[in-house]
């Protein structure tokens, strides 16, 4: 009884406490409802326009465009009165004050829910209406854009001396009425204006001054309001490109649409991204982007050393009218970048540092010695069973069995001389701050990548990648006058490298290249050389083979760049002549040097002379001591000096009309110099100049119905008189459907829908090669080498100076012309989903070729060319960026990506080829390969008997061709095109970000398709010499997966991925066919990130104002049928590996 009394007691009380913890938690939310409901209040802002509408039409557009709720009895009230309202970032309150004054009817706010009513009829004395306007207390808290309290804000009551300032926590109390506005004030924040209302609690969300990105766009030489851009322009938030690694270019792939981009190396300092904007349509030796800084033209390397710490907007033009304004320059597309600047208030100081680890996303397998011994036997023998086998069975027995090392050597090169993972650092560091003169943002980087060599203690120098980078930044922002504003811009990069003398990748090609078993790395000292004062490294007797070991420690390489970039520039309003005027004008020097120097000495090789197997000793010989050395000799190698000078001027206007037509117009004027200081010869030294004038109109009415026009006239020095200015003019229209009557019903699911097409014609200088600088004159080279003589004497003198022609003048050659087209269309779904998706097309003539036509019996001793081929893409890109905040303090956002272009021949100067048609480049992509279709491996004898002749002499397990044109003979008539594009059509990219209070977590997955490669057979054919060098004899390693499926007498597998093993290099088996063709198709995990942000409250009392500790990694996943090496490295594998990398990382502002 008692025991059932104790459990109903106790049942009693848990059902007491869970009661107590339910109304506990039913007032939190309560509260936590209000302050979001009041939160929502003021955050939620309002701007539009709207001429004699009824206040009904009001209330349909103010519900379309939040989430408030009106209630009110229709027909009780005069919701049909007309009003006219223009609103500008306005709240809830402000908008209902304003709509409703000249009315009878009230309002009340209750959550999100807004009841009218009419206005009662005062019957109190007035003398006693005072009681209604009595004071209330009103708290709240003021944040700035990222959330964060905002101590020392100024609040004062509007047309009273009276006011407070915020607490250390951003918090706030004051007595005031109801018709009261409070006005918000802090340096460097745009003010803000409250009306207070029926409030009690108020959250007031400043803005930056400076931050006007996004409500507008930046374009051209200038920037535009969003709803007006017509043009193809994508852009990317800045902490999207924030990537554990030292060089942007590589955090491109997949984040932008439009955007084709892939990395072929891992190496430091040679890691840059190929990219391309929307794929490639010329033949010329330039198709990737124009890039711009600041609006200087950079190199993808300056790209690559930018910070995103101190990238201020990241947009990509891709079509005529986007990028016309930039002329010949922006015929590929545009990449524009623009630094952060200063913003008015105190010094505030952001530090971030990282430290990561990195490692080969994938790394070859290697067969090991033993079998490396056994299949180089097996490639004699198999071709012809009377040679000797070049490694006797003693030697394959004593290997396997480990006897001394240094007589039966077995050396894994690649773990001798690489190691796992190596550690990088990475330090960036800004200061800005500043008043109402002057403003200023300075900042500092410095990055230490290092390779993954290992560091011989057996020399006093480390040959190890090391390259050190230090960037510095400063912008500053002078107001000289209320109306003049400068700004000066200085940046400089310094880079210091040391490693390897042949670089990371040529080591991974030698370690590719270097015999495992004819010698060791290094030899222990014998009796006679104990006192030797260097390195015994291992060789043959013709001391000629490849060491890789001896090539790592025997010297390393330096080098050192700088770039130097001073900008100034000065806007000056001219409103006092007429209003929206303004003029610019921007000059910028820039100063590039660049020199390396090699120190090494050559290394003592040595053999084995004597061997006594009874004591395990040996004696060794010296096999190149007349060229051996034991001090470092100095090469100098390349010094590159150049300098540049840049000028543009731009008027521009921009004016509304009876808040309806909105006008702008620009004219740029733009003057470019560059100067080569060791350039080589007569042509190459003198100045290069490139000269433009462009212009601009816009015009848009109501906010609904957009026109632009622009234009680029440009002079290029590369043609004749006749084609040295061309004039390339561009049209775009657009339409905001969203802000037309009909489609109010849709306006609560898609809340912005704008249809928009561009069409233009952009001009490209930048054809034939780099070396071709006048066109217009021929290019004649006199005794640069030499002929017998001539006459009676013919022999003197015994050699005379020839002239030789490497181009013949040709006034005909011009402009390659670009024809684009771009229709495309963005929509807002419910205020949290932007789509962007687009079609684009490209018709590229007058493409500079070679005549084929023009054959060398002729006698011409240079090609001639002409404006004649053309091409043909298109293409189709979107974007979806989703962003969802919750009451609750969680957030949510997504990004998904998309590229698919493709490109075809039009016109291709070819012979006929009536007999194979297929041969033709017209109708194919420009990046298509033509080669054999490899049907399997011959089987035996009668097959090869039967089948039609190929190339040079080959057996049964070698590669079987098919015959197309079946004329019984394997040639150049049976190539085809074969496989996909070597440059990838889709490129694709998709990731989620969320975070709830300070915890964030993100992922970014990206991807490419529809590309080709080819494994090089050549360069992976083992036990065969193919690098090319006479001075090195180097055997090929054997690859594992060769090694585990090719062609032999014991497995005569007809599709064995590897033909029949061979000493030599097989002719028949050295084409471009389909037998080594691999589809180039991956996606990869490139990016993940875990990140906390210590509580404010915490911060403060250490004088910090953020504190962010985040992991992140990239490239740590990658899914490919290919599984030799890296996928994205393509036909590159045997080079330095990409590499995966895992970095902690901290971020501190005060």
């Amino acid at each position: 009884m008692k025991i059932n009394t104790i459990m109903n007691a106790c049942q009693d009380k848990r059902t007491k406490t869970f009661f107590f913890i339910c109304i506990f938690l039913s007032f939190l939310l309560k509260i936590d409802a209000v302050q979001a409901s009041t939160v929502y209040c003021q955050a939620k802002s309002f701007t539009f326009k709207m001429e004699q509408k009824t206040v009904q039409e009001v209330i349909d557009y103010l519900e379309s465009k939040s989430e408030f709720v009106f209630l009110f009895y229709e027909g009780i009230m005069g919701t049909q009165q007309k009003v006219s309202l223009s609103v500008k970032d306005g709240n809830i309150y402000e908008v209902m004050d304003r709509l409703l004054e000249n009315t009878s009817i009230s309002y009340e706010i209750k959550d999100r829910q807004i009841v009218l009513k009419p206005k009662e009829k005062s019957t109190v004395p007035a003398s006693a209406q005072g009681t209604s306007q009595q004071r209330k207390k009103v708290t709240g808290i003021v944040l700035n854009e990222q959330g964060e309290s905002l101590p020392g804000v100024a609040i004062q009551v509007v047309g009273t001396p009276r006011g407070v300032t915020t607490d250390i926590d951003g918090t706030f109390s004051i007595e005031v009425t109801s018709a009261d506005k409070l006005l918000f004030s802090f340096l460097g924040m745009q003010d803000e204006t409250v009306a207070v209302n029926n409030q009690t609690q108020i959250v007031v969300k400043m803005k930056s001054q400076a931050d006007l990105l996004d409500e507008v766009t930046v374009v051209a030489f200038a920037k535009q309001k969003k709803e007006s851009v017509i043009g193809s322009i994508s852009t990317v938030k800045p902490s999207e490109l924030k990537v554990p690694s030292s060089n942007l270019t590589t955090a491109l792939a997949g984040r932008v649409a439009g955007l084709i981009s892939y990395q072929r190396s891992g190496e430091p300092g040679q890691d840059n991204a190929d990219f391309f904007i929307r794929g490639v349509t010329t033949f010329g030796y330039k198709a990737d982007p124009l890039i711009l800084i600041d609006g200087v033209e950079v190199t993808s390397s300056e790209l690559a050393r930018l910070q995103p710490d101190d990238i201020a907007s990241f947009s990509i033009m891709k079509d005529a009218t986007s990028s016309a304004l930039y002329g010949a320059r922006g015929a590929n597309g545009v990449i524009l970048v623009t630094t952060k600047e200063g913003k008015e208030g105190k010094l505030n100081v952001s530090v971030r540092f990282e430290e990561s680890f990195s490692t080969p996303t994938r790394s070859i397998d290697i067969a090991d010695p033993i079998t490396y011994m056994l299949k180089h036997n097996e490639a004699v023998t198999t071709r012809n069973p009377l040679a000797a086998q070049p490694y006797s069975q003693e030697k394959v027995d004593n290997t396997i069995a480990g006897v001394n090392p240094y007589i039966y050597p077995a050396v894994d090169w690649y773990n001798m001389l690489f190691k796992d993972m190596t550690n990088n650092h990475r330090f960036n560091m800004s200061l800005s701050g500043g008043g109402k003169v002057a403003r200023y943002y300075v900042a500092l980087t410095y990055n230490k990548d290092n390779g993954i060599l290992k560091v011989d203690n057996r020399n006093n120098f480390n040959s190890n990648i090391n390259l050190n980078r230090i960037g510095v930044r400063s912008n500053i922002n002078l107001n000289l006058t209320k109306t003049t504003e400068m700004a000066i811009r200085v940046n400089a990069d310094f880079d210091d490298y040391s490693g390897p003398i042949d670089g990371g990748e040529g080591m991974f090609k030698k370690v590719m290249r270097a015999n495992p078993v004819l010698y060791p790395a290094y030899y222990q000292p014998d009796e006679k050389n104990m006192q030797a004062k260097h390195i015994l490294f291992g060789n043959t007797p013709t001391a000629n083979y490849v060491n890789p070991y001896a090539d790592m420690v025997k010297g390393y390489k330096e080098y050192s760049k700088t770039i130097v970039v001073a900008q100034a520039e000065i806007k000056q309003n001219l409103d006092f002549l007429t209003k929206g005027l303004n003029l610019r004008i921007m000059a910028n020097t820039q100063r590039n040097s660049y020199f390396d120097v090699t120190r090494a000495y050559n290394p003592y090789f040595y053999i084995i002379d004597r061997y006594d197997r009874k004591t395990q000793t040996y004696t060794l010989r010296n096999v190149n001591e007349n060229s051996a050395t034991e001090w470092l000799n100095y090469n100098e190698g390349a010094k590159i000096v150049d300098s540049s000078f840049y000028l543009e001027a731009a008027a521009e206007y921009n004016r509304t009309f009876n808040e309806k037509h909105d006008v702008g117009g620009l004219l740029v004027y733009t003057m470019k110099t560059s100067l080569t200081g060791n350039a080589g010869n007569l042509i190459k030294s003198l100045p290069y100049r490139n000269l433009g004038l462009a212009g601009r109109f816009t015009y848009g009415y109501d906010s609904r119905y957009f026109i632009e026009g622009n234009f680029g006239y440009n002079g290029s020095e590369r043609f004749s008189k006749n084609h040295r200015f061309g004039f390339f003019p561009s049209v775009g229209l657009g339409w905001m459907v969203s802000n037309e009557k009909f489609f109010k019903p849709l306006s609560k699911v898609v809340t912005q829908l704008k249809l928009k097409g561009t069409y233009g014609i952009v001009g490209n200088d930048a054809i034939g090669t780099p070396d071709d600088r006048f066109f217009y004159l021929s290019q004649v080279e006199q005794g640069k080498s030499s002929a017998p003589g001539f006459g009676l004497n013919f022999d003197q003198p015994l050699n005379r100076p020839i002239t030789s022609i490497l181009r013949y003048a040709n006034d005909n050659i011009t402009w390659e012309i670009a024809k684009k087209l771009n229709l495309g269309i963005e929509a807002t779904i419910m205020n949290d989903l932007n789509i962007q998706a687009e079609y684009f097309r490209e018709n590229r003539s007058k493409i500079l070729m070679d005549r084929a036509a023009i054959v060398p019996e002729i006698g011409l001793e240079a090609a001639v060319r002409a404006n004649i081929g053309e091409a043909f893409a298109h293409g189709f890109d979107m974007s979806m960026d989703y962003n969802k905040y919750f009451n609750n303090g969680f957030w949510l956002t997504g990004r998904f990506n998309f590229t698919y272009s493709t490109s075809e021949f039009r016109k291709y100067e070819e012979p006929a080829y009536s007999d194979a048609p297929w041969r033709s480049h017209v109708g194919h992509s420009l990046a298509q390969t033509w080669g054999y279709i490899g049907e399997r491996l011959f089987i035996d004898q009668a097959d090869i008997d039967n089948s039609p002749k190929q190339f040079g002499e080959y057996m049964p397990g070698d590669i079987k061709y098919r015959d197309i044109n079946r004329d019984g003979i394997i040639n150049e008539n049976d190539q085809v095109p074969i496989g996909l594009p070597t440059s990838p059509e889709i490129v694709y990219g998709f990731g989620l970000s969320a975070g709830w209070k300070g915890l964030d977590f993100s992922f970014f997955f990206q991807g490419l398709g529809r590309e080709s490669f080819w494994i090089d057979q050549s360069q992976t054919a083992p036990f065969i010499d193919t690098d090319g060098d006479p001075n090195w004899v180097s055997n090929n390693a054997l690859l594992r997966v060769y090694a585990d499926n090719h062609w032999s007498e014991t497995n005569q597998n007809p599709y064995a991925l590897w033909p029949r093993l061979s000493n030599t290099l097989v002719d028949n088996n050295n084409r471009t066919s389909t037998w080594f063709m691999r589809n180039g198709s991956f996606i990869r995990l490139k990016q993940v990130e875990l990140g906390y942000t210590f509580p404010e409250k915490w911060m403060r009392k250490i004088y910090v104002s953020n504190l962010r500790l985040y992991l992140s990694g990239t490239n740590l996943l990658t899914f490919s049928k290919f599984k030799l090496w890296d996928p994205e490295m393509a036909g590159n594998g045997l080079g330095y590996p990409i590499q995966k990398t895992y970095n902690i990382g901290l971020q501190l502002s005060f």
